[in-house]
C-alpha cells in the first residue's frame, strides 16, 4: 500500500506554471499534509476550511476541500457547527456561500460514516486492479519514519486478490479489525469470519486474501510486519461463485 500521489497542479498548471504545480503537489500536498505526526489529517482539513471561509474563498477548491473533510472524519454534524461558528467571526455571507457547497458534500451524509474509527480516508485508486469492488486508504504511519500502517475500508463485496506478503526473513502482514465484517482466508483453509476486535496474523509466504462480507461494509488496520527483502505478490481474484456463496 502506498499514500495517494498529488497530482492536480501538474495537470492543470504543469505547462503554464511547472514550479508552482511542484510546489503544490509536492511540497503542499506532499510534505506538509503528511505530517499527520505533527497534525491530524482531520484537523489540517478543519484549520483549511476555516481558512478559506474566512478569505470568502467559497469556490471550487472550498468544494474540494469540504470533501477531503468529509473523507478525514469530519462529520455533518461536526461541519455544520463549524461554520455556524465561523459565521460570528468571519462573517454571515461566508457561512451562507460555504453551507450551499457543504449541503451538496454531505447530501447523501444520511448513513453511518464508514471507516470506523480511523475514517473513511481516499479511494485506493493506486491498487484497484487488485480488489473486486471499491476500497479506500487512509494511511496512519509514514513508512519512511516507522513501520507502515493503514486504515482500509472496503465496500460491501469488496474484496483483494489472493495475495503473498515475501520476504527473505520477517516480513508479513498484521491485521487489526475495527468496523463492520469481512472475510479472511488463507489457501487450503476455510474463510474466517472477521469482527471488531478481531486480529489477523499473515506470516510471510502464505498465499491468501480478505475484504468485506456481501452486506457489510468492513474497515481493518493493516500493519506491515519488518522484514529483509519484503516485496507483495499480487494473484488471481477469489471466485465469484465461491464468495457469494460463504
Amino acid at each position: 500500500m502506498e499514500t495517494k500521489k498529488q497530482t492536480a497542479g501538474r495537470e492543470s498548471l504543469g505547462e503554464f506554471a511547472p514550479k508552482f504545480a511542484q510546489l503544490n503537489d509536492d511540497v503542499l500536498f506532499g510534505e506538509v499534509w503528511s505530517r499527520d505526526d505533527k497534525l491530524s489529517l482531520k484537523m489540517r482539513s478543519i484549520v483549511t476550511v476555516t481558512a478559506l471561509v474566512s478569505k470568502g474563498m467559497v469556490d471550487s477548491s472550498f468544494e474540494y476541500h469540504a470533501k477531503t473533510a468529509k473523507a478525514n472524519g469530519v462529520t455533518k454534524t461536526e461541519m455544520a457547527e463549524i461554520l455556524t461558528h465561523l459565521a460570528f467571526y468571519a462573517g454571515w455571507p461566508n457561512a451562507w456561500a460555504a453551507f450551499r457547497i457543504v449541503k451538496e458534500v454531505y447530501k447523501d451524509d444520511s448513513e453511518p460514516c464508514h471507516g470506523g474509527i480511523f475514517g473513511l480516508g481516499s479511494e485506493n485508486s493506486a491498487y484497484a486492479k487488485y480488489f473486486v469492488g471499491k476500497s479506500y486508504l487512509n494511511p496512519l504511519t509514514n513508512p519512511e519514519k516507522t513501520v507502515f500502517a493503514a486504515n482500509v475500508t472496503f465496500e460491501p463485496s469488496c474484496r483483494n486478490n489472493w495475495h503473498i506478503h515475501k520476504a527473505s526473513k520477517g516480513g508479513g502482514q498484521i491485521l487489526l479489525c475495527t468496523d463492520g465484517e469481512g472475510w479472511y482466508q488463507e489457501e487450503g483453509s476455510a474463510p474466517r469470519s472477521l469482527k471488531p476486535g478481531d486480529v489477523v496474523q499473515i506470516p510471510a509466504g502464505v498465499k491468501h486474501w480478505h475484504g468485506a462480507k456481501k452486506d457489510s461494509w468492513f474497515s481493518h488496520v493493516a500493519i506491515e510486519c519488518p522484514g529483509e527483502n519484503t516485496s507483495n505478490e499480487w494473484l488471481e481474484k477469489a471466485d465469484d461463485e465461491y464468495y457469494n456463496n460463504l
